[in-house]
């Protein structure tokens, strides 16, 4: 019998018998309240398909690294290099295929090879930084604040060293597709079927957990709980397609597509859905792929155990030093992910590169209800902290508000949500 049955209050019995975390449910209704005020305060131009869409694109790289930083935090270490280490790892990428790949070695701009080899590139180098830092912090004890607080330093002079400061551009064609626009962008069609088969894993999702929680004869979900988890998943992801649908090529390249492809332009204009962008597809799947990882393998339980009682997980056996090892590694993947994503989007590698992404990632882990005391956290209240975050800073330019006030607000926020994550824990425990 489950415990819903037990409570009156119909807010608290929705609550409970869906299992609807607060914190998350909070900050479901923060962003909504953030989403209509800017609304408000800049005459309509942020809830449009335009603003939404640019808002899911801008959101992607720090959303990939964020996945990462709540695994960090969870251990009770911290990264504070994320941000150079994405700079870095773009220079090297942008240099790989402007120079090494076509020049030094010969396969010519415009080789198919060019961006697998560049991206591959990018992986070693900042899984590479990541085992050296995660050594230095398991291995030698140094804290992980002074070796990332050290590594923000030399990593950013790294990225300025490979190319003496220089700009690198551009970057091949099919490397840019990673940043979004109307190419990097799936389309009205394949957006549908991204949209269908989500609401379909959704559904699956909702009756394998039910028939795991009989099979272990665990209390069960109310049916019309399972009804409502799902109506809402699937309408949410059917909304978000919509509004990714509905935000149209610019006139002029929609012009130029049609007259290439032979296409007669309608008087009323030519419509051509961007769909979602390649960014947020990237996103998407890297946060579907660390929750698997936190949630369902060894390794993610002995994530949690050691930021539980790092001395208890120790003495159960777990190796924390490697574990420790192979967090920093995984987090500097994700950093070369995310440079992937910048530099394309840019379609340039710059000095300025990553510059202040530590803070909106740690904010965004902390506001995504990732606890600074370790063992608590997870990747969905993360990826909605990284949205939250990105949902400031938009609304913030489009209300012509100046970047010392943005940094304000942005500092502001972070200091509020570790209070309110500690009021929550006093109250718990």
């Amino acid at each position: 019998m489950h415990p819903s049955r037990y409570v009156q209050n119909p807010l608290q019995r929705f609550l409970v018998a869906t299992e609807i975390d607060t914190r998350l449910l909070g900050m479901i209704g923060a962003l909504a309240i953030i989403w209509i005020g800017f609304n408000i305060f800049s005459g309509g131009l942020f809830l449009t398909p335009r603003n939404l869409w640019n808002l899911s694109v801008q959101t992607a790289s720090v959303a990939v690294m964020v996945t990462g930083m709540v695994l960090v935090i969870v251990t009770r270490n911290i990264d504070l290099s994320v941000g150079s280490v994405l700079g870095v790892v773009g220079m090297v990428m942008g240099v790989m295929q402007t120079d090494i790949l076509p020049n030094q070695l010969g396969l010519g701009l415009g080789h198919p090879m060019i961006w697998v080899l560049s991206l591959l590139a990018g992986l070693v180098v900042g899984t590479g930084i990541g085992a050296l830092q995660g050594v230095i912090i398991a291995y030698l004890r140094v804290p992980a604040f002074i070796v990332t607080l050290g590594g923000y330093l030399v990593w950013r002079g790294a990225a300025w060293w490979v190319t003496m400061g220089r700009t690198v551009a551009p970057m091949d064609p099919t490397f840019q597709l990673m940043g979004g626009g109307p190419a990097g962008s799936v389309g009205q069609l394949w957006s549908w079927i991204v949209g269908v088969v989500a609401c379909a894993a959704i559904l699956i999702g909702l009756y394998l957990g039910r028939r795991q929680r009989r099979r272990f004869s665990f209390p069960q979900r109310p049916v019309w709980a399972e009804a409502t988890l799902g109506a809402i998943g699937c309408g949410l992801t059917i909304g978000a397609v919509w509004v990714a649908n509905s935000y149209p090529w610019p006139r002029r390249i929609a012009e130029n597509y049609a007259e290439a492809n032979g296409i007669t332009i309608p008087e009323g204009g030519l419509f051509i859905s961007h769909g979602i962008a390649v960014p947020v597809l990237i996103a998407l799947g890297v946060g579907v792929a660390m929750t698997f990882i936190a949630t369902r393998t060894r390794f993610g339980r002995y994530v949690f155990a050691m930021g539980g009682n790092p001395e208890a997980a120790e003495l159960a056996g777990i190796n924390t030093r490697w574990v420790t090892v192979k967090i920093f590694m995984l987090m500097g993947a994700l950093c070369a992910v995310a440079a992937a994503i910048s530099t394309a989007r840019l379609n340039a590698a710059t000095n300025a590169l990553g510059t202040l992404d530590e803070l909106y990632v740690i904010a965004a882990a902390v506001i995504g209800g990732t606890s600074l005391a370790g063992g608590v956290g997870s990747i969905a209240g993360a990826l909605l902290g990284a949205l939250v975050m990105q949902s400031l800073q938009s609304g913030m330019v489009l209300m012509g508000l100046d970047s010392p006030l943005q940094s304000i607000v942005v500092g502001i926020v972070l200091v509020f949500a570790v209070w309110l994550d500690t009021l929550y824990r006093r109250n718990k425990h």
